[in-house]
């Protein structure tokens, strides 16, 4: 899970690589656009990689003002849980799944 502070946005990511995809999307924009990029094309973005990935996938953008940000905290949201989620784990030993796979 990755909390993202982007200047005054902060958005939440959680993932699972579980072979079960889902996708929570709350997020709530300010504009439609950032220039020539449609931001309804996040949340597609998103659900394409929750279903190709087979992962499940919990994005909360918090609060923010600015749309540049709110979209930049929930990317680097997402980086940074997807590292977290296939680091190792010195502490256990093993698939850390209750099917024994991942």
């Amino acid at each position: 899970m990755a909390l993202i502070p982007m200047d005054e946005a902060l958005g939440s990511v959680a993932l699972d690589l579980s072979m079960r995809p889902w996708l929570v999307f709350h997020m709530k924009l300010k504009r439609s656009r950032i220039g020539t990029f449609d931001l309804d094309l996040v949340e597609e973005f998103f659900k394409a990689l929750c279903n190709h990935g087979r992962m499940t996938l919990h994005i909360n953008l918090l609060y923010g003002r600015n749309s540049h940000h709110m979209v930049e905290a929930v990317f680097k949201g997402f980086g940074r849980a997807l590292r977290q989620a296939i680091s190792l784990d010195s502490r256990s030993a093993g698939v850390p799944s209750t099917k024994g796979i991942l």
